[in-house]
């Protein structure tokens, strides 16, 4: 009996540890061929066969396991007290399924306002990071327009290149901020040079240091005053992007709601089997089995997408956007010595040109 509180912590952890290494697994964008898999007719199949690879299933194996068992131990009793194989003062547990009826409704209420909650967060976080990602590419093509125009200055183009460099750094050093793992120097050696990537690195608060890298190099950039000001007004979303993230990881849900909804859980699926005796007798087994595995991952599910970095492919998003910012450098700068070849073109035929004279 001793030994029952270790196998409980012990699957305890094996449940968290299979949590977590799912939490940290990389997520990938969706490309055309994940969106027809995701909309197959036969996901639902694939959605069951696969639930014993489900971090979510996975995880709700203590849990689960507790009320299954505990419903199997009140039937096995209840049948012993209805075959006498226990003396006759020992009795039956059963109960009215009306307390049952009257309370389902806020249970349900209650899983679902949790659960909205919660998704509601998913989408605050993942709208700051599409505006974040809108910015970075706003800025990275004023800044391609304003490369064109000091192309024959080779300090000032320099300038412009490291001050895109750093743009494109910003992404990088919000997604090791908020996503627990993640790896700033490798994310961020091949976009700044070493003294300035230990000064980042050195630093307590690496977006907000990358920012100020953006604004000190704003003030060298031979640029009119206004187009100036545009550029540093850009920086007010980043400011808003860390904001919103730092309050989503730090400020969870209330704890006394999710308490709450723990706590009715547990208290249901305890009584369960005591409820459902009359009208299932053994089948209360599988009833609870299916009611706690049911219930408890939908309020997993909650949990889960309340911290929502970590749902969402913010370092495949960073790549993509830095590798679309590249090819639009590389395609810019192409287009211009095409542009420039058929200007020059046009200069040298222009004099023979009698519809132009006239």
């Amino acid at each position: 009996m001793s030994s029952l509180p270790a196998i409980l912590r012990s699957i305890g952890s094996w449940a968290d540890a299979v949590k977590e290494g799912g939490v940290l697994k990389h997520r990938s964008l969706y490309t055309p061929e994940n969106w027809r898999v995701h909309r197959s007719s036969s996901r639902h199949l694939r959605h069951v066969l696969t639930s014993l690879s489900s971090r979510v299933i996975l995880s709700l194996v203590p849990p689960v396991s507790i009320f299954t068992s505990f419903a199997a131990v009140l039937s096995l009793y209840n049948s012993a007290v209805i075959y006498r194989w226990i003396p006759e003062f020992f009795p039956l547990m059963h109960a009215s399924s009306l307390p049952y009826q009257l309370t389902a409704p806020a249970l349900a209420l209650l899983l679902v306002f949790r659960t909205e909650a919660s998704y509601g967060r998913f989408v605050e976080g993942k709208k700051a990071w599409m505006s974040v990602v809108a910015t970075v590419s706003e800025m990275a093509g004023l800044l391609m327009s304003t490369m064109a125009t000091v192309r024959g200055g080779v300090v000032e183009a320099r300038t412009v290149r490291a001050l895109l460099n750093y743009v494109i750094s910003f992404p990088f050093a919000l997604k090791c901020h908020v996503v627990v793992g993640s790896d700033i120097k490798v994310d961020l050696q091949n976009l700044l040079n070493e003294e300035d990537l230990v000064i980042v690195l050195n630093s307590k608060h690496r977006p907000r240091c990358i920012i100020e890298f953006i604004m000190q190099t704003l003030q060298m950039l031979p640029v009119d005053e206004s187009k100036r000001r545009i550029l540093e007004s850009k920086l007010s979303c980043f400011y808003e992007g860390i904001t919103v993230c730092e309050h989503i990881i730090s400020i969870p849900i209330p704890l006394s709601y999710t308490r709450l909804t723990s706590r009715f859980l547990v208290l249901w699926h305890l009584t369960l089997p005591v409820i459902l005796w009359d009208e299932c007798n053994w089948i209360v087994v599988p009833a609870t089995f299916i009611s706690a595995a049911s219930l408890f991952c939908i309020e997993e599910v909650g949990v889960l997408i309340e911290e929502p970095f970590h749902m969402l492919a913010l370092h495949d998003l960073c790549k993509q956007l830095q590798d679309s910012i590249v090819e639009a450098i590389e395609m810019e700068s192409q287009v211009r010595i095409s542009v420039g070849k058929l200007k020059d073109h046009n200069e040298e035929k222009r004099p023979t040109n009698g519809w132009h004279n006239s």
